[in-house]
């Protein structure tokens, strides 16, 4: 059943008919597995307006009464999710194992290995109130990110819905009031946020409150957007000067008031980059790696692998660059050489944006025709390429990927950084192209948001090592595909990449774990990789507020591509590479131990 109709149905039923299905389902005990784990997923959405928005549902609906709120931010919150989380693992523990189907059991596995990592958080109380170690920071700081939500992904489709949009950016400055007063409690717990990171915050807000309120992003989205909503003259100018009013009189001064307060803060902080020096942060770490990864692989693990991984990526870029007549100099040397190349490379304008930007549509067009090789289907909701807001583009990665909303009327969006095209040399473009879109993200995404016989959590659900884990395998899937038989710069570019994800887990791993520096970190990465400094700056810094996430990548992909191999070497002729897919994709997201598992019953039953 679509969770949209259910949502509705349940809700009407409990409220008018209050007939005894609706009560058992809605407070008792339900009387289908699968009516709990929808019961659980609508308690979670429905504290969440912004989850709610993001998965599409009943926004703009005659019922729809959330799309106009945000997210509550306090410790009261954080306590009630907690102790929600709790009750739900007591709901499942209590329903009887043995009457489930296997993806019933599934669902349990996946849905308890989730909530015990959650959980595991618990014992940090110094974490902001949204569980994470800095709520302001140049990533993914609120301050950042409830701004990009309004921007891309809350739609502006109706009237009621350009209403909402409206009583939301009235509720952006009581939300950074919130953090504001979340940072205070922090730091007198000793928890400050790098000098560094600090000032990239800051910079970022002030830019942010730089415009006059008439030429904020948050007005022109919604002066660009209501153009074509058919609203009355009177109506539509009077929600441009109400939400030109919340700019002027509650976001900028709400900003104001943290940007102070950061600076205070910056006062007080520490150069040093990695969490070790919170107290509790190794252990929090280690747990980080744990639920990052979906293993558990130790930090000094991970930090050898990636060492041993550097060393075997370089060797094979060495010979490709000699293929192609680049000897001279040391691999990082010639990589930097070809990286500056003006050959390969798109002018840092306008019309340089416009030209990168349709190329990786092009390179993403001429991939759909190759998928059915080694895809027995493929997800119909489609893939857009945009460009990342330009308020935000100066802290924002490379490229990220954003997720289709449940029912796919918004589709799945591949945003690149075009804040100097120049940085991404054109040999580099199928790669990134092939990880945020298809076969990558977007494949494993869009495919499990479009399984219904999934229950809400999974088809909504995921962790890093499994769908950044895919992704990067689907870098290598292209070289298995015959796309670089004839283009070594494109191949460099896929290991270029790789190397990328193996020098990640040596400077995460560095920083919180070895007491590395910023410095350190950036050294060897611009080092290994032959990036641009200001590229690999970025990103440095953004693992320095999420710790231990670059490390999912490169485990998870190992996983995905050892499995593989296992189940090739025991099937010999009977491996079916298009079957193999279906298991990883078709069953959603999980954590990597559980994959490993479904892969071994998929072996057993095709020796069968």
């Amino acid at each position: 059943m679509r969770l949209k109709s259910v949502f509705l149905g349940i809700g009407l039923a409990a409220m008018i008919a209050g007939g005894y299905a609706g009560y058992r389902t809605i407070w008792g005990t339900p009387f289908k597995f699968d009516h709990l784990l929808l019961r659980q997923a609508i308690e979670m959405v429905a504290e969440s307006p912004q989850a709610l928005t993001s998965a599409g549902l009943i926004d703009g609906a005659w019922y729809d009464v959330t799309s106009g709120k945000l997210d509550k931010y306090s410790l009261a919150q954080r306590a009630k999710n907690y102790a929600r989380i709790e009750r739900y693992k007591t709901e499942l523990a209590a329903w009887d194992q043995s009457a489930l189907t296997k993806q019933q059991k599934l669902s349990a596995a996946i849905l308890n290995w989730s909530y015990d990592r959650a959980l595991a958080n618990e014992k940090y109380p110094w974490l902001g109130a949204n569980g994470k170690p800095y709520p302001v920071e140049q990533a993914f700081g609120i301050q950042k990110e409830v701004i990009n939500f309004l921007l891309t992904t809350h739609p502006i489709k109706n009237e009621r819905l350009a209403e909402h949009y409206v009583d939301r950016v009235k509720r952006v400055g009581p939300l950074i009031d919130a953090v504001r007063e979340d940072v205070a409690r922090q730091a007198k717990l000793g928890v400050v946020p790098p000098d560094f990171i600090i000032d990239r915050s800051v910079a970022q807000m002030e830019a942010l409150i730089a415009p006059p309120a008439k030429d904020h992003p948050l007005v022109k989205n919604f002066i660009a957007k209501s153009t074509k909503l058919g609203l009355k003259d009177e109506t539509r100018k009077r929600l441009i000067v109400e939400i030109q009013t919340a700019v002027e009189s509650g976001i900028y001064p709400a900003y104001r008031r943290l940007i102070t307060e950061e600076k205070e803060l910056r006062k007080h902080a520490s150069h040093e980059a990695g969490i070790w020096r919170l107290k509790g942060g190794s252990a929090y770490y280690a747990d980080q790696l744990k639920q990052l990864t979906t293993t558990d692989m130790t930090p000094e693990e991970i930090h050898a692998y990636g060492l041993s991984e550097v060393a075997r990526i370089t060797a094979e870029e060495d010979a490709i660059l000699k293929s192609v007549g680049l000897t001279q100099g040391s691999v990082s040397e010639r990589m930097k050489k070809l990286v500056s190349d003006p050959r390969f490379l798109y002018p840092d304008t306008d019309k340089g944006r416009e030209a990168q930007l349709a190329r990786y549509r092009e390179i993403l067009a001429q991939m759909k025709e190759e998928l059915p090789k080694v895809f027995a289907h493929q997800p119909s909701i489609p893939l857009e390429v945009e460009r990342v807001p330009v308020f935000s583009e100066k802290g924002a990665a490379g490229a990220y990927y954003q997720r289709p909303s449940l029912d796919g009327k918004r589709p799945g969006t591949f945003f690149a950084n075009e804040r100097k095209p120049s940085a991404v040399a054109m040999w580099m473009m199928p790669t990134l192209a092939y990880h945020e879109g298809i076969p990558g993200h977007h494949m494993q995404i869009a495919t499990q948001t479009e399984i219904k016989e999934l229950p809400y959590q999974r088809r909504m659900g995921g962790n890093s090592a499994f769908s950044e884990g895919w992704a990067l395998y689907a870098e290598h899937l292209a070289k298995d595909m015959g796309v670089y038989d004839h283009d070594p710069y494109g191949d460099l570019g896929r290991l270029q990449a790789e190397m990328f994800r193996a020098v990640r887990l040596v400077v995460d791993t560095g920083m919180h774990a070895k007491h590395w520096s910023r410095e350190q970190a950036i050294s060897y990465m611009v080092e290994q990789t032959a990036m641009d400094e200001g590229e690999v700056t970025a990103e440095i810094e953004r693992y320095v507020v999420w710790p231990g996430q670059a490390c999912a990548y490169k485990i998870g992909m190992k996983t995905i591509l050892d499995a593989r191999e296992k189940a090739k070497a025991e099937l010999g002729p009977r491996f079916d590479l298009k079957g193999f897919h279906a298991v990883v994709l078709d069953n959603g997201a999980m954590p990597l131990l559980l994959l490993q598992k479904n892969v071994t019953e998929w072996v057993a039953e095709k020796k069968r």
